[in-house]
């Protein structure tokens, strides 16, 4: 994953954004300056962006793979997933489960939940809100199971050439099953008090309804790895394809105004998702802004974004715990400085103390089976 982003400078931009776009989005649960509603409350978008970098990211490895192969090691890239993505977690993990001052909110899902990474399934934000965010991983660790698997499927038949339809089908599927959940099971709800709780459970979490990000990641990375001409017109047109990314999420977000809206619940997301696929693929083009500007900050901060968002909200938590002992104000503006800090540091941590030695793990166990 490393090698093809450093070609790709651009990406480390868009990732810097995307974990940006979410500790603004989730600080808004704890005390805070007004600014923070206000700048934030489209934050959640972050998310989105991250799921199209991944989907994008993974595909054009195996993609490229297959072309040069003509087969993908699910060994070597089940080893290369499981040591960058399951220790950190397992950390984070073992903090809210082992030592309860961590945890942003009272009670957690059971832990076989966050073993199978199956969280994000039923989950029920308002009683089991702790570590919530977890939902996100869930879906991309299902992502990296299943999608190398039905690739090598579609191998095996040899039927790679309509691998496509097979993505259009998928991401019509998840529309449809927004639809179908929205009239099941948010519509008898929408006038109650379980309505948000429904509309999360139901709509924002699940993996079936949350395809988009992925699905549109992958098929940028399969037309580039597979058209030329595709590859030729991202290259070609990179600020114009940055522009109209912008001005198409600026579109979504009017139609996100009232995320939990009939529209908004149904084809927001679809919206949101292209818009940053437009972004992306201007992140990865020779003729973009984004591709030639090289920043320090974006790399930096690209690679601490998983570790910070792992352990963020119990980071901010703490944070303003201690902060509260003293004559500084949770509202204002110093205590979301030191918040972030905190965060900032804590993923500083996380990559020295754990993300390093397992990658140098990873590393030795991959030479040896060479």
């Amino acid at each position: 994953m490393h090698t093809v982003a450093e070609k790709f400078h651009g990406l480390d931009h868009l990732r810097a954004l995307a974990i940006t776009m979410v500790l603004i989005y989730h600080y808004r649960m704890f005390a805070h300056p007004e600014w923070v509603d206000t700048y934030g409350r489209f934050g959640w978008m972050g998310v989105d962006l991250f799921f199209v970098l991944s989907g994008f990211l993974i595909s054009k490895q195996l993609f490229h793979e297959v072309n040069s192969n003509g087969k993908i090691g699910l060994q070597t890239f089940f080893t290369k997933r499981f040591f960058r993505i399951v220790p950190p977690y397992v950390v984070t993990l073992s903090l809210y489960f082992l030592f309860p001052f961590f945890r942003e909110r009272e009670s957690l899902p059971p832990i076989w939940k966050f073993i199978t990474f199956t969280q994000n399934i039923e989950l029920d934000l308002f009683h089991f809100g702790t570590f919530s965010h977890a939902w996100s991983l869930c879906i991309e660790e299902q992502f990296y199971l299943l999608f190398p698997l039905a690739l090598a499927f579609f191998l095996h038949y040899k039927k790679f050439r309509i691998f496509n339809y097979f993505l259009v089908l998928l991401f019509l599927f998840s529309i449809i099953l927004r639809e179908i959940s929205w009239q099941i099971f948010v519509v008898p709800n929408v006038n109650g008090d379980d309505f948000w709780r429904i509309w999360y459970m139901k709509i924002y979490y699940p993996t079936y309804t949350r395809l988009d990000g992925l699905l549109t990641g992958i098929a940028i990375a399969y037309f580039y790895e597979n058209a030329l001409w595709f590859k030729k017109f991202i290259n070609s047109n990179g600020n114009y394809l940055c522009l109209v990314g912008i001005a198409l999420l600026g579109f979504s977000m009017w139609i996100c105004n009232d995320q939990t809206s009939h529209l908004a619940s149904v084809l927001g997301f679809t919206a949101v998702s292209i818009s940053f696929g437009l972004i992306v693929m201007s992140a990865i083009s020779e003729s973009s802004f984004l591709y030639r500007f090289k920043s320090n900050w974006s790399v930096q901060l690209a690679a601490f974004s998983y570790a910070v968002y792992l352990s963020h909200k119990g980071i901010i938590h703490i944070a303003q715990s201690f902060i509260e002992e003293t004559s500084l104000e949770k509202e204002s503006n110093l205590t979301f400085i030191i918040s972030i800090a905190a965060c900032l540091i804590t993923g500083l941590i996380f990559r020295y103390a754990i993300e390093n030695p397992a990658a140098k793990i990873k590393n030795y166990i991959l030479n040896r089976n060479h």
